[in-house]
């Protein structure tokens, strides 16, 4: 299963819900579908979209808040998975994308490229109740049509290929993605999404 493809089919659903990701692949293939207000790139700061999201989700509890994460991301900061347990926003999508590969920072294999390491298993052992660990495409999205349904923060592992995008580069430094997040969320209303 190929990322790029699961982040095309799940973009529809994105048009109205905060979302943060983490740099590299998952950014920029994000981005290449076509960049939205309401779309955080964390560049330069592995490891910390979940931590992003989850501040973001308790200070917005009537919007879902989406988080497109890698799995080098979350090993960088498996304490997250016990911090997003004991707050558990019911709004908080976490969806982590492991490619067994620290792909964006040269392609070195990760932890869960051994067999050992399982990021679901670890999620479930720091408390989070719904996490679906996926490896093809119709259970991804299934899996993310009931994250987005259910009441309850949600955690999606999928397994997906090590490939990227052929070129990286983004047209939006961090800071100017800063302000227009930040702008999305000033000239809207809270409201559901």
């Amino acid at each position: 299963m190929e990322r790029r493809r699961c982040i095309e089919m799940i973009y529809p659903e994105l048009e109205n819900k905060p979302v943060v990701t983490i740099m590299g692949a998952c950014a920029q293939e994000l981005y290449d579908l076509g960049h939205r207000e309401n779309f955080f790139y964390l560049q330069h700061a592995m490891g910390l979209a979940s931590s992003i999201g989850l501040g973001l989700a308790l200070h917005r509890p009537a919007e879902k808040v989406v988080v497109i994460d890698g799995d080098g991301s979350v090993l960088m900061n498996l304490g997250t998975l016990a911090t997003l347990a004991r707050y558990a926003p019911s709004n908080l999508v976490h969806i982590i994308f492991d490619n067994g590969s620290l792909l964006s920072t040269g392609g070195f294999e990760s932890h869960t490229n051994t067999g050992v390491t399982d990021l679901a298993a670890m999620a479930r052992g720091a408390g989070i109740a719904h996490v679906d660990a996926v490896d093809d495409e119709m259970a991804f999205g299934e899996a993310v049509v009931n994250a987005f349904e259910r009441d309850a923060m949600s955690v999606v592992v999928a397994r997906v290929q090590a490939v990227g995008p052929d070129d990286y580069g983004m047209d939006l430094h961090l800071p100017e993605n800063a302000f227009r997040f930040a702008r999305y969320f000033r000239e809207r209303k809270e409201k559901p999404t």
